[in-house]
């Protein structure tokens, strides 16, 4: 009994004597924890400069220093290329944070702070552990520009969704097979990478982002592509490395990166330029034919009459290499000569074909107040006549008049 009592008397002593120790383990690692890392050589002078900008990368942190969380005037913080698995909640005090970057480190899951981070505009999570993404990440109203390349997504994920301002998106070199067919949903997408995935036919879906600007489907194994004609805005379509010979059909501005892309925008380029020679040679053509007939715009001004002045002031006289006229009235006044004919000049008289031609009145009316005469010859010499030329202003008008 007493035997049995003791033993057992004892065994309690040594499992208490054991939880005791793992306790104290336990709080040992707790502590060991806590213990602020002993940080880089220069590091400290950062955390005092007062700088938005902080860069941390390539330091080989477990744990983000404590001191980052207190630094509010913080604007980018960049933490490349560490051995962080997550991030403490404190994080979320840095609401200036407009850049995070936390590619190249061990996250399997993004941290819940990150998504409290409302003015972050770019997140970069890439070279990490993600299979998913927290629906707490609707959060980040803000946010332009997610690059999540190299991890681990075999679905698309559609989180993404919420983000009504995402204009960039990275999720290349992962294992996604298809696209969902309400991607149309992401309308303020404008850049798309998909390469390094596991597309084996072209998802039909992207034919309906009319707003994407960039496309990049390298490294896949699709073997056939459709006209792309139709993404009106697409200036850039990569599809290197995929089991094509020849690039789909693009709009003209379209930049097209793959197998026998060069020789495609060669051909484009020479077709562009044949067009331009072409234009050219039409423009210079027009141009000849035009200096044939040059017009030369004057006003008539020294007429015999202060009254006929008046209404010449505002008549355009034209010449021609070819043909000049000159204006003669004989006879009287009730002959007046039509513009359907054009007379010629022997230097002595004007002789006029009167056929067709009817007179309505014995008065001449020139257009112009004041002017009318009455009488029985009107008579031009060649040599009271002085033609003076003078540019015409944009209206018409006579420079100063």
């Amino acid at each position: 009994m007493g035997n049995s009592s003791g033993k057992g008397e004892g065994g309690e002593d040594e499992e208490g004597g054991k939880d005791g120790e793992e306790a104290e383990i336990t709080e040992k690692k707790k502590e060991a924890e806590e213990v602020e890392e002993e940080l880089p050589l220069g590091v400290e002078e950062m955390f005092e400069s007062g700088d938005p900008v902080l860069d941390l990368s390539y330091r080989k942190f477990k744990r983000l220093p404590k001191r980052v969380c207190g630094l509010m005037h913080l604007e980018k913080l960049y933490m490349c290329a560490n051995r962080l698995r997550t991030l403490p909640d404190s994080v979320s005090q840095l609401q200036g944070l407009r850049i995070l970057a936390l590619d190249f480190n061990k996250m399997e899951d993004v941290p819940p702070a990150v998504c409290q981070l409302t003015n972050l505009t770019r997140l970069y999570l890439g070279s990490n552990r993600l299979m998913s993404l927290p629906p707490e990440l609707s959060n980040l109203q803000s946010l332009r520009c997610l690059w999540a390349e190299s991890n681990y997504f075999q679905m698309f994920p559609r989180e993404l969704y919420d983000l009504p301002n995402l204009k960039s998106l990275q999720l290349g070199d992962n294992r996604m097979k298809t696209l969902p067919s309400d991607l149309t949903r992401m309308e303020a997408l404008r850049g798309l990478w998909l390469y390094g995935n596991r597309f084996e036919t072209f998802p039909n879906v992207l034919l309906r982002m009319e707003n994407l600007e960039i496309l990049d489907l390298d490294k896949n194994k699709i073997t056939e592509f459709p006209s792309l004609k139709r993404l009106k805005a697409l200036q850039l379509f990569s599809y290197d490395h995929n089991p094509v010979d020849t690039p789909p059909r693009v709009g003209q501005e379209v930049l097209v990166v793959g197998e026998g892309a060069a020789e495609f925008l060669e051909a484009r380029e020479a077709k562009i330029e044949r067009r331009r020679k072409a234009a050219e040679e039409k423009e210079a053509e027009e141009m000849a034919m035009a200096e044939e007939e040059p017009v030369i715009h004057g006003i008539l001004k020294n007429s015999s009459s202060s009254n006929s002045k008046h209404a010449t002031d505002e008549a355009a006289v034209t010449l021609g290499d070819e043909e000049e006229e000159q204006w003669q009235e004989e006879g009287e006044g009730e002959e007046m000569l039509e513009e359907e004919g054009v007379p010629e000049y022997d230097g002595a008289q004007l002789e006029y074909d009167s056929e067709g031609v009817e007179y309505e009145t014995e008065e001449l009316i020139c257009e112009g107040e004041g002017f009318e005469y009455e009488g029985e010859e009107l008579e031009y010499e060649r040599a009271q006549m002085d033609y003076q030329y003078e540019e015409l202003d944009d209206t018409g008008r006579k420079d100063g008049a």
